[in-house]
């Protein structure tokens, strides 16, 4: 039985019991698919992120309690918030690599970290009958990207309202489903939906934004953003359209450190 250190970070937020909670493991080699799955369970948070030092940087993959995900941008914010307060990473940016999404970098000035991911490129689609059941409201316009339906609706008031039925969901074949609107003090809302990845309602999804900011920076005709996910923890993001590549800024405080034993 070995010891390893577990940090659980409050992401898109400076105070605790806000934003977005993330596991961060880091690990000097990789444990098995099935022990890391395990710890995630455990954990029972949206996202546990593990992380290994390379050469050129850092190998990061991340599960949900049920699942391996492609993407996440809180638990990758978490991660650079580790590596930056605890272990000593020396300059300002920190160069990640996914084996689904390629190469990541988070940078740091003072205490806001931005994210620096890939956009997901969406097209306009038919919504499916089992996703447009599950929710109480048909929406404005649907768009699919590589992971995720995009539900556009006509305010603010519809995505805090929204109550969708979860179990109906869970049937869908997706990681996630975004519902989203145009904001009343911020550029846009939104909400994230993954019932079918294990997370019925994820608080604070970076990579959602990714989706998000290329079609409200289309829509506005803007590239500089402010956002917020209307979850119950709620959480706020700076965003911004760098050609290809979404920057995606927000803070994080530590919640917890501790040792699993494993």
């Amino acid at each position: 039985m070995r010891k390893q250190k577990i940090y659980q970070i409050d992401a898109f937020t400076d105070t605790v019991f806000r934003g977005n909670p993330a596991a961060v493991c880091i690990l000097k080699e990789w444990l098995n698919d099935e022990l890391m799955q395990n710890i995630a369970a455990e954990n029972n948070l949206a996202e546990t992120a593990f992380v290994v030092q390379k050469t050129s940087g850092y190998e990061i993959r991340w599960f949900t309690p049920t699942i391996e995900v492609a993407l996440c941008g809180h638990a990758t914010l978490a991660s650079a918030y580790v590596l930056f307060e605890y272990y000593g990473h020396s300059n300002d940016t920190i160069h990640f690599y996914s084996p689904h999404s390629g190469d990541l970098f988070v940078s740091k000035n003072k205490k806001l970290l931005t994210l620096d991911f890939p956009v997901d490129e969406i097209s306009k689609v038919d919504l499916p009958g089992d996703i447009l059941n599950g929710f109480d409201k048909e929406p404005l316009e649907v768009y699919k990207g590589k992971t995720d339906y995009l539900l556009v609706y006509d305010s603010q008031t519809d995505i805090e309202k929204s109550d969708p039925n979860l179990h109906i969901l869970k049937q869908s074949k997706v990681r996630g489903i975004i519902i989203t609107a145009a904001g009343n003090e911020v550029d846009f809302v939104s909400r994230f939906f993954a019932p079918g990845s294990g997370v019925d309602e994820d608080p604070v999804t970076g990579s959602a934004h990714t989706t998000l900011t290329p079609f409200w920076s289309k829509k506005l005709g803007k590239t500089k953003l402010k956002a917020q996910q209307l979850s119950k923890r709620k959480g706020k993001l700076a965003c911004e359209l760098v050609g290809e590549r979404v920057k995606i800024s927000g803070k994080a405080v530590t919640y917890l450190i501790g040792e699993i034993y494993i």
